[in-house]
């Protein structure tokens, strides 16, 4: 599976997405507002899964996060960048 498809499956069993699945994701779509909609507590969901899932440390800073989990596509790039093995 592909970081792209880990991510968005990612999304949908953490935030609970019943009837979701990844092809229904655009990569490039924005994850907030217009594009899936997700919401700031999405967004703390889905940074602790991220965390969890690949050992990655996310920024505090919220100027940054927005950046990175602005896609799918995103966050892919920031993953690739910064997952360390357990």
């Amino acid at each position: 599976m592909s970081l792209h498809d880990q991510i968005k499956q990612l999304i949908i069993d953490s935030l609970n997405l019943e009837g979701m699945t990844i092809d229904d994701i655009d990569t490039n779509a924005p994850l907030f507002n217009e594009g899936l909609g997700l919401d700031s507590i999405d967004a703390l969901e889905l940074g602790l899964a991220i965390k969890n899932h690949f050992n990655i440390v996310l920024s505090s800073n919220t100027e940054d996060n927005k950046a990175y989990f602005a896609s799918v596509a995103t966050l892919a790039d920031y993953i690739a960048s910064h997952h360390k093995e357990p």
